[in-house]
């Protein structure tokens, strides 16, 4: 009996041991299953690509090599070949499908029209009349300026010849050279409307082709007289006239007197009169962007973005910005 009891007693310290031993042990922890790998957010993939081609008006060519570099900016597989040549070859070669936007700074015809001439007005230019700095009467025609029956009369008429029948001065002899554009030109096409609503055409004078060659031709000649559109009457660094050349007041009340809303003395005064509304139009006027049908593809996509976002870069490249409204036209022509 004695021996039962020992036994019960070893048997007891022995189960007392075991449940210690057991609940004093710490359990291991179950392993954390990693988390699920995320996936790399994926690059979005630029699939613009191609070249758009454009040729035509001088007025527009800078303002749209601005826009092709800034877009390929945007998207590096877009490539741009843009010459210029005058507005007339903007619209044959658009209507011809030798490229694919005509830049024309002009009006668009009823005949363009039907040849299937579509168009959108991108931004705002005007023509601005030249003479050599060093004319012999300089100092009286930036006093007065000139009104529009006198430029008539030496573009249109042929009825003023001499520099001293211009300021009122018939002691002064010294004829006046006249220098127009020899290609087909928004610019002349402007400034003819705004003789009397001319053509082109009806314009006297040496014919010279381009801006750039017209410039250079008043630049050499001290009696020369022409007209320039503003990102070439204007230095673009500066923003004075070019050298060589003054920009002529346009006496648009006819009182005799340059007054001052009349005197473009730089080119940030040219913009602000432009903008405002207070140089006449013409010679201000809508420079447009042409194809030949409505636009499509990588064509449409790039107008779109001219009249959006590309207008932020319409004053930084010097010209003058159409209005909402107009903007708002142009897109619905485009879209």
């Amino acid at each position: 009996m004695k021996h039962s009891r020992i036994l019960n007693i070893i048997t007891l310290l022995t189960l007392l041991v075991i449940l210690f031993t057991t609940g004093c042990s710490t359990p291991k922890a179950t392993p954390t299953p990693p988390p699920a790998a995320t996936a790399a957010p994926t690059a979005t993939v630029d699939t613009l690509k191609g070249t758009i081609s454009a040729s035509g008006a001088f007025a527009l060519y800078p303002m749209m090599t601005v826009w092709a570099d800034e877009f390929k900016k945007l998207h590096p597989g877009v490539n741009f070949d843009i010459s210029a040549g005058g507005a007339g070859k903007g619209m044959t070669d658009a209507l011809a499908g030798a490229v694919d936007i005509g830049m024309v700074s002009r009006d668009i015809t009823k005949d363009e029209q039907a040849k299937g001439a579509a168009w959108a007005g991108v931004v705002k230019d005007a023509v601005f009349p030249i003479v050599n700095a060093k004319n012999p009467v300089l100092a009286d025609i930036m006093a007065k300026g000139i009104p529009e029956s006198v430029y008539a009369d030496i573009f249109i008429t042929g009825k003023i010849t001499t520099w001293g029948q211009v300021v009122g001065k018939p002691e002064v002899t010294d004829a006046i050279h006249v220098y127009t554009r020899s290609d087909s030109a928004g610019a002349a096409d402007a400034w003819a409307k705004y003789l009397g609503n001319k053509a082109q055409a009806d314009l006297k004078g040496v014919g010279v082709n381009g801006d750039p060659g017209l410039t250079a031709a008043v630049v050499a000649d001290p009696l020369g007289i022409g007209y320039n559109n503003l990102a070439y009457a204007f230095d673009p660094t500066s923003g004075d006239p070019v050298a060589g050349v003054a920009v002529i007041p346009l006496d648009s009340n006819n009182n005799g007197v340059a007054d001052p809303n009349e005197i473009v003395n730089n080119k940030a005064k040219a913009i602000q009169l432009v903008t405002d509304g207070i140089y006449p139009s013409p010679p201000a006027r809508v420079l447009n962007l042409v194809t030949k049908g409505k636009p499509t593809g990588l064509v449409q996509t790039f107008i779109l973005w001219v009249l959006t976002d590309g207008q932020k870069f319409v004053s930084q490249a010097g010209f003058v910005a159409l209005t909402q409204d107009q903007l708002n036209e142009s897109l619905q022509k485009v879209q």
